[in-house]
C-alpha cells in the first residue's frame, strides 16, 4: 500500500511499507534534467548531482562518504534527461540518520569554489571516458539526430566548455529556479511505519520558492542522419523510431513489440543478426518514454565491412514485422516475459522506491501490480498493429560512429 502526502509548500512524499525486509531506501526526486537546460548551461543538472556530495556547511565531502560507510549503507545519485535522483539505502535502524544527511546535502551544500574546480576535472574525465566509448556516445548522437536543437537532444553530461562557465552562483540560481517544492518528490520504501512521513515533512515540508515550474516544449521527431568518423574497431549504429510518451494508453503494446524486435535473446534481431548471421556480438532495442514523446532505439556494432549487410538485415527484419506482425507464440511469450520481469523488479526496496518516486514525479498516479498485469493481458494483435503502424510509419533517425570507409 502506497501512502501519499502533499506538504503545504507543494512537495510530495510517497511511502511504501515493506515489513518483511530490514532495509529502507530513501530517494529525493527532482523534476529537472538536461531537458530543462539551454545551450549555455547544458550539463548543469549532472554537475549539480556531483556537487551535492562535495560538502555542506557542517560536513566535508569525506564526512558525507564516511557517514554512510560507517552504517553499512549505500548512497548514490543519477541524472537523466527529465529528472535527477539522490538516494540512500540503509538498515531500518539507521533511516533517521540517513534522512538527516540527505536533507543536509539537499539544503546546505556549500558549493565551495575549490571543490568545484576539483570536481570539474572529475567530470571532464567522465566526458572523455564517455567519448572513448563509442557504443555509448552513439546513443547521444541519435538523440541529436532525432530531436535536433531541442533540449531532449542535449547530452546529459554537457561539454567541457559548458562546465568551465559554472560558478557557485550559477548553481544556486539553477537550484532556485528548478528545485522548487512542486518539482520534488521524496520516496521511501522498506521497513518503515507511517510516522516516518512526519520526519520527512519536518525536513522538506517548509521551504519555499518564488519561481513556478518552467514549461517544456514538445519536440518534433526528426528523421536526420548523423555520422562521425572515428578510428574504432567496429562500426556502431543506432536507429531511432517514433515511440510513445509516459502514461500512453498503448505503451504496453509497444513494450511487447520492442521485446519481440530486440529486447531479449529470443528476439528477432538477436536471432537474425547474431545467431544466424554472426554479424554482431551486441544487438538490441529499447524504448525510452519522455513526458510528451518516446523513442524506440535499435543498436548494433559490427566490423565496417559488414555494416551494409547489418543494415540490410535490420531493415528486412522490420519489414517482415510491418507486413506480418507478431505470431501468437511471440505475443503470448512476450506477455509472460514482461509480467515476470515486472514482478521480479519489484522485490527490492530500491526498485520500489524508484518506481514510486518516478511515477509520482512524472505521472502523479500509481497503478497496482494487478492493474498493470490486466493492461499487459489486454494487449492483442490489433493493439500491436496500431503501434507498428505508428512507430514504423515515418522515416527513422540514424547515428553512426565508424572508421572512414576506403
Amino acid at each position: 500500500m502506497i501512502e501519499k502526502h502533499t506538504s503545504n509548500n507543494g512537495l510530495r512524499i510517497v511511502l511504501e511499507k515493506i515489513p518483511a525486509v530490514r532495509s529502507v531506501t530513501i530517494g529525493i526526486w527532482v523534476r529537472t534534467g538536461s531537458r530543462n537546460e539551454n545551450e549555455i548551461n547544458n550539463g548543469i543538472s549532472h554537475f549539480l548531482e556531483h556537487m551535492f556530495f562535495k560538502g555542506t556547511a557542517t560536513r566535508s565531502a569525506s564526512d558525507i562518504a564516511e557517514a554512510f560507510d560507517a552504517i553499512g549503507g549505500q548512497v548514490n545519485a543519477f541524472t537523466s534527461k527529465e529528472y535527477t535522483c539522490f538516494y540512500a539505502r540503509v538498515l531500518d535502524t539507521h533511516k533517521d540518520y540517513a534522512l538527516e544527511v540527505l536533507a543536509d546535502m539537499f539544503f546546505n551544500s556549500a558549493f565551495d569554489p575549490e571543490e568545484m574546480e576539483r570536481e570539474k576535472k572529475v567530470v571532464y574525465e567522465e566526458i572523455k571516458m564517455y567519448e572513448d566509448t563509442p557504443d555509448d556516445i552513439v546513443h547521444d548522437l541519435l538523440a541529436r539526430a532525432s530531436y535536433g536543437g531541442h533540449p531532449l537532444g542535449y547530452p546529459i553530461l554537457g561539454t567541457e566548455n559548458h562546465l568551465r562557465t559554472f560558478t557557485p552562483e550559477t548553481l544556486r540560481e539553477y537550484i532556485h529556479k528548478q528545485y522548487i517544492p512542486e518539482n520534488v518528490v521524496v520516496s521511501v520504501a522498506g521497513n518503515v511505519d507511517s510516522d516516518f512521513m512526519s520526519r520527512v515533512e519536518s525536513y522538506f515540508g517548509h521551504y519555499s520558492s518564488t519561481y513556478e515550474r518552467s514549461k517544456i516544449q514538445k519536440p518534433n521527431f526528426l528523421s536526420e542522419k548523423i555520422e562521425r568518423h572515428k578510428e574504432t574497431e567496429q562500426a556502431h549504429l543506432c536507429i531511432g523510431y517514433n515511440g510513445l510518451p509516459l502514461g500512453a494508453n498503448n505503451v504496453y503494446s509497444l513494450i511487447i513489440l520492442n521485446n519481440v524486435l530486440g529486447g531479449s535473446m529470443s528476439s528477432r534481431l538477436f536471432q537474425e543478426v547474431r545467431e544466424k548471421r554472426g554479424l554482431a556480438y551486441s544487438v538490441f532495442s529499447y524504448h525510452s518514454s519522455f513526458l510528451d514523446h518516446g523513442l524506440l532505439t535499435i543498436y548494433a556494432g559490427t566490423g565496417k565491412d559488414q555494416l551494409p549487410l547489418l543494415q540490410e538485415t535490420i531493415e528486412s527484419t522490420i519489414l517482415t514485422l510491418k507486413e506480418k506482425g507478431l505470431s501468437d507464440k511471440e505475443l503470448r511469450n512476450s506477455k509472460e516475459q514482461l509480467k515476470g520481469s515486472l514482478m521480479l523488479s519489484l522485490e527490492g526496496t530500491n526498485s520500489r522506491m524508484s518506481r514510486n518516486g518516478k511515477n509520482e514525479l512524472l505521472l502523479q498516479r500509481h497503478r497496482t501490480l494487478d492493474e498493470m498485469i490486466q493492461e499487459i493481458d489486454a494487449v492483442n494483435h490489433d493493439s500491436i498493429r496500431e503501434v507498428i503502424d505508428f512507430t514504423f510509419g515515418v522515416e527513422p533517425s540514424t547515428a553512426l560512429i565508424a572508421p572512414k570507409m576506403m
